[in-house]
C-alpha cells in the first residue's frame, strides 16, 4: 500500500541555521510560552456550570419520581 506521506517522514525534521532566513522570520519560541499555548482551556465558558447544574437537577427529579407511588390502570 502506497503511503503519499512516506517520503515527507524520511527527510526527517527540517534544521535551519540559527541566523537564516526561516529563523529570522519564525524564532525559536521559549519553552514557557509554548505550555502556555497548549495548556487546557475553557472553551465554552460556563458549560461545565451548567452541565453541573443539569445533573444536579436529574437526579434530584429522578429521585423526588422514586417515591411516587403510581396508581395502576384498571
Amino acid at each position: 500500500m502506497y503511503d503519499k506521506y512516506q517520503k515527507v517522514r524520511e527527510r526527517g525534521k527540517p534544521t535551519h541555521k540559527p541566523y537564516d532566513e526561516f529563523s529570522i522570520k519564525h524564532p525559536h519560541m521559549d519553552l514557557t510560552k509554548r505550555a502556555k499555548v497548549f495548556s487546557p482551556f475553557d472553551a465554552l465558558k460556563g458549560f461545565n456550570d451548567e452541565i453541573s447544574n443539569t445533573e444536579l437537577q436529574f437526579e434530584t427529579n429522578h429521585y423526588d419520581l422514586e417515591h411516587v407511588i403510581f396508581e395502576e390502570c384498571p
